[in-house]
């Protein structure tokens, strides 16, 4: 069933995407996620690689996440409560669509639409030039993608961590008090107090040259490597020093470290995860990777959390029409499949 909710729902992207873009709304891109880029615009190659029982498949352990399961053989219980044996499986499956929008309520992931909320608080992304620079503001609204398991491919549904099988709208920013408002925000994470001083936050050079090596540094909490001295507050507000890719997806990493504050997002990697997801209220910044798909999409590749955007994000813009970003997240899964 799901395989034919899948096949019609790009059948259906195909034939209004003509459509879609004759009747699109300047201030709100239609980025055309279901349809043919499906096929084109996605880094399928990033799944890789597959571990069954602690063996790579599709590749090495270079993209292996610190901390996930060296396990071979694995036990959970069933719903009787009843222990079952099973092989351990991980993989880099993408679980979220992240957009970033200066217009409250425009939609891309759903076709360019404007949702019927508030219009307050538009965005902008702002400006810089040389030392001084201006303040951006984006809203982010974030999608269920689980895009595997809605293709049933490779993914047993042990495997379904989240319990999300199926596209879905999970949170938006419009109706968040403290994305709008960085002093609210510092309430959810009293924690940033004790890292905003010039000693912790020059220690993240070191995290921003482990992320451009592909290796952020979880124990470093607070940095978010090249893009960012720190990763608070949980608000959409930030300095428009980079590039639109670098600042977006920061403002996207502090959205899904916000989730996790809440509870809305879990950790997926680990022994302790094998079984189901865990609940970890600070942001695993290892078990995910990144890849932009709209306005220009990085179909080959993907980066992790803090990658400078030199080796990804360049060029990423296209005036008027492309100042909006949509962003796949990848999330590294280790789960333990029954025998039975």
């Amino acid at each position: 069933m799901r395989r034919l909710f899948a096949a019609a729902a790009l059948a259906l992207g195909l034939v209004a995407s003509p459509m879609s873009s004759a009747l699109a709304d300047p201030a709100c891109q239609n980025s055309e996620l279901f349809s043919g880029k499906l096929l084109t615009d996605i880094c399928w190659s990033c799944i890789f690689p597959i571990k069954v029982s602690g063996i790579p498949l599709g590749g090495g352990n270079s993209r292996v996440p610190e901390g996930a399961t060296k396990k071979a053989l694995c036990l959970c219980n069933d719903r009787a409560g009843l222990p079952k044996p099973g092989m351990t499986i991980s993989m880099w499956q993408p679980a979220r669509i992240v957009e970033l929008v200066r217009k409250p309520g425009c939609s891309m992931a759903l076709g360019g639409i404007t949702l019927p909320i508030s219009r307050r608080m538009q965005g902008t992304k702002g400006n810089s030039e040389l030392d001084y620079g201006d303040s951006a503001f984006y809203h982010y609204h974030t999608y269920a993608f689980p895009l595997l398991i809605m293709l049933d491919l490779f993914v047993d549904n042990n495997c379904v961590s989240d319990g999300f099988f199926d596209f879905d709208l999970m949170m938006i920013s419009e109706l968040d008090p403290t994305w709008n408002n960085s002093e609210l925000a510092f309430f959810t994470q009293p924690e940033a107090a004790a890292v905003a001083d010039p000693i912790t936050q020059s220690a993240c050079v070191a995290d921003a040259a482990a992320a451009t090596a592909g290796r952020p540094i979880t124990k470093m909490f607070w940095c978010a490597g090249a893009w960012s001295t720190s990763i608070y507050p949980f608000s959409g507000w930030d300095e428009a020093l980079g590039s639109l890719a670098e600042n977006t997806n920061l403002l996207a990493a502090r959205s899904i470290a916000a989730a996790h504050r809440r509870g809305l997002s879990w950790r997926t990697m680990g022994d302790d995860a094998l079984c189901a997801g865990r609940i970890d209220p600070m942001f695993p910044k290892s078990q995910y990777r990144w890849s932009m798909f709209f306005p220009l999409p990085e179909a080959r590749s993907d980066h992790v959390t803090g990658e400078s955007d030199w080796r990804w994000g360049m060029g990423k813009q296209i005036p008027a029409v492309g100042e909006d970003t949509m962003f796949i997240l990848w999330r590294w899964v280790d789960c333990c499949s029954s025998f039975m």
